[in-house]
């Protein structure tokens, strides 16, 4: 009883300050207006040049167009979400559950649920999708069937990029972790590359969890964030970012404006007083 009353007190008093939104989740905590967003597929690195003929390297990104298929609700389904989806899927490759997500389809349950006057979800009348994933947050004009392409993004300057890493499978420290790696001489037979000696003392008499190995290196989840949007091609759904982005050619992307905050500080204050009479 003690800790839901406190969370009740503190839910309050966020609500009395000024600039929060009003809807709250399933634990009754305010909600955040949810960033832009679009899925994607990247589809190589080449080079733009600037006004001043400066090279730029820049990762083509082929975004959208994304058909809205679901719309979540803090009343319906505790928090607010707005679910994308991204490329065409063949139906021969799509089971009648996953069918049934994005069209309506006559079943015994939904003639059921019709007679007894319960109203069914809106669904978005278009094909199944190949990538699917959700937006957190709330989103304000968002419908199911709605179609985002990259003009979403016109007047972001910067993006956040989420992607799976290249897997290369089982590494050495000196690859996984940039590890020196052995001595070339002198006592060294063999084992150059290898991480040497994990050994404890008597105390503790073992190896603590962490330590860095020899191991899977990649296929990992890897966001790279604050990323320059250097162009945005309307005509062929392409965003042209600046630098690297992780995974391989044609694999498949979030891309989100960033919430990378840069304070820029201002004119340095000095921290001691001078002395009276100094120069």
């Amino acid at each position: 009883m003690a800790v839901s009353t406190a969370m009740n007190m503190a839910v309050k008093a966020l609500a009395g300050r000024k600039g929060l939104p009003e809807k709250t989740g399933r634990k009754g905590l305010p909600e955040k207006t949810g960033r832009k967003g679009l899925l994607g597929r990247k589809v190589g690195m080449t080079q733009v040049f600037d006004a001043d003929g400066t090279a730029v390297p820049v990762t083509v990104i082929e975004a959208g167009p994304c058909s809205v298929t679901m719309v979540r609700s803090s009343d319906r389904d505790g928090y607010s979400a707005v679910q994308l989806g991204f490329l065409d899927k063949p139906r021969r490759l799509a089971s009648r559950s996953i069918r049934g997500q994005v069209a309506k389809l006559d079943s015994k349950r939904s003639k059921r649920l019709s007679e007894a006057g319960v109203t069914l979800l809106s669904k978005a009348d278009c094909e199944p999708k190949r990538f699917v994933r959700e937006f957190r947050g709330v989103y304000e004009g968002v419908e199911v069937g709605q179609v985002l392409t990259v003009e979403l993004f016109e007047g972001v300057a910067k993006v956040d990029i989420t992607g799976t890493s290249k897997g290369r499978g089982t590494a050495g420290v000196m690859k996984r972790h940039g590890f020196k790696g052995q001595r070339a001489s002198h006592g060294v037979k063999k084992v150059h590359r290898h991480q040497g000696g994990t050994g404890m003392n008597t105390s503790p008499g073992r190896v603590f969890k962490g330590k860095r190995m020899a191991g899977r290196m990649g296929n990992e989840q890897s966001t790279m964030r604050n990323l320059k949007l250097v162009r945005i091609d309307k005509d062929h759904n392409l965003l042209l970012v600046r630098g690297a982005i992780p995974g391989p050619n044609g694999s498949y992307v979030v891309v989100r404006q960033t919430n990378v905050i840069k304070r820029v500080g201002g004119p340095a204050t000095p921290t001691t007083k001078k002395k009276a009479g100094a120069k």
